[in-house]
């Protein structure tokens, strides 16, 4: 055994018996079929100089989104998360900057090594005169995904208020949420197209609240309700609604699901939500055993670091088969040819987090009396900001001074970058106290 798999084994060999094991296959799960679904939709275009989705160009799929958009369950999972630590450290004493802080630098730690490196080649390639083609579309590309760690740095900084939130009206705060993001859609609809961005807070911050109610006990009573009227809800909403099939976005079309989410991502997190429910008790049945508890937790410990580095891996491939394996998208050959794709793109990246995991490794949580909420927030949110500017505006020409808008305020990728580490400095500060 490697001393990765004997640290899993005794994990898993000393997990209390209260532990929900549930919620952490929801966690492997949904970054899997991510890291997967990436893999299975970056198609290079005639000349391999760029990247397309292979839902623009064998529209057929599309459907299959409905069961591999798993990312509603990853936001899950995170209000779960959230809730317990939250009542661990209230009972430790902790406050708003202890949870910050924690919950916070888990998640920037890998990420930080995954932007110093990709910045580095950045700069090399923009000094070697590089920054183009395959190239450029990789810098651009890579950073993509951490739009997520945005949103879910957003979710870390509000968890204690909506938390308290939850505790006194339950579930009437998601569904006061989800009734705001309604009225945003409406008003995207009407040609009102700015007000559209919040609903990557609403949405997801409703889904959160979901985990919150699995935390208490409440969700797992509802999952036939969910899945049921989820599904019919976007069936309808996709159907005689003005919604498109996709629950990804798809180059070309002119509304995406996702990108800001809308209501027909919110029925589909709904009825996701709705199908881990009723699925919960046959896989709590098998994660009791001990084989495949413990592979669990092994899967978990890279989880992250694979997500961060599998479209690296990605470009890796592209970059030796420019114009990819097995013809064109979705004939017989280029089916028959996924399995060694996935199999390629799977390799590359178990190098990746070989090199990289260690970055990853959890730190409990600790209480520091007298930590300051205000700085805890500002970083927090500083964090949040710098994380969607590096995920908008990419590395591709950098010393270019490209800018993407977030929040209304143009970033570039170092003003971005700066602002992430000015926030991981105001989470750890020792000498700003009350």
């Amino acid at each position: 055994m490697t001393s990765a798999t004997l640290f899993a084994a005794g994990l898993a060999a000393r997990t209390p018996a209260a532990r929900d094991r549930y919620v952490d296959l929801l966690r492997v799960v949904s970054l899997g079929v991510v890291i997967a679904g990436h893999w299975l939709m970056a198609v290079p275009e005639a000349g391999g100089d760029r990247i397309t989705n292979v839902l623009a160009v064998v529209p057929v799929l599309r459907p299959l989104t409905w069961l591999l958009q798993v990312m509603p369950l990853f936001f899950l999972v995170g209000g779960f998360a959230h809730a317990t630590a939250l009542a661990s450290l209230d009972r430790r004493g902790g406050g708003y900057a202890d949870f910050a802080r924690s919950r916070i630098s888990r998640l920037l730690r890998p990420a930080a090594v995954f932007l110093g490196v990709w910045l580095a080649v950045a700069l090399g390639a923009a000094l070697a005169g590089q920054d183009h083609g395959i190239v450029r579309v990789a810098l651009r590309t890579v950073v993509q995904p951490l739009w997520f760690l945005g949103v879910y740095l957003a979710l870390v900084a509000l968890a204690p208020v909506m938390l308290r939130l939850h505790r006194r009206f339950g579930g009437r705060v998601p569904v006061a949420l989800l009734a705001a993001a309604a009225v945003v859609d409406l008003l995207r609809f009407q040609g009102y197209a700015g007000p559209a961005v919040l609903n990557l807070l609403l949405v997801w911050a409703a889904v959160h609240q979901l985990g919150f109610l699995y935390a208490d006990g409440t969700l797992q009573r509802y999952g036939a309700p969910l899945a049921g009227g989820g599904l019919a809800a976007l069936l309808l909403l996709t159907t005689v609604g003005p919604y498109p099939v996709s629950m990804v976005g798809v180059p070309g079309q002119p509304v995406s699901n996702m990108s800001p989410p809308t209501m027909a991502l919110a029925a589909h997190a709904l009825w996701l939500t709705g199908l881990a429910m009723l699925l919960r008790g046959p896989a709590t049945r098998r994660l009791d055993r001990a084989r495949v508890w413990r592979g669990v937790v092994a899967a978990n410990g890279l989880a992250m670091t694979a997500f961060l580095w599998h479209l690296s891996a990605a470009f890796v491939l592209l970059a030796v088969f420019r114009t990819g394996i097995g013809g064109a998208p979705g004939t017989a050959s280029w089916w028959l040819t996924r399995p060694l794709w996935l199999a390629a793109a799977a390799a590359i990246t178990a190098g990746f987090v070989t090199v990289f995991r260690r970055f990853d490794a959890p730190r409990p949580a600790t209480v520091e009396p007298g930590a300051a909420t205000g700085p805890a927030v500002a970083g927090a949110v500083a964090c949040t900001v710098g994380m969607f500017g590096v995920s908008a505006v990419g590395f591709g020409g950098l010393l270019e001074g490209r800018s993407a808008l977030v929040a209304g305020v143009p970033l570039t990728a170092p003003a971005a970058l700066a602002l992430i580490i000015l926030g991981a400095w105001l989470l750890r500060a020792r000498r700003l106290r009350r």
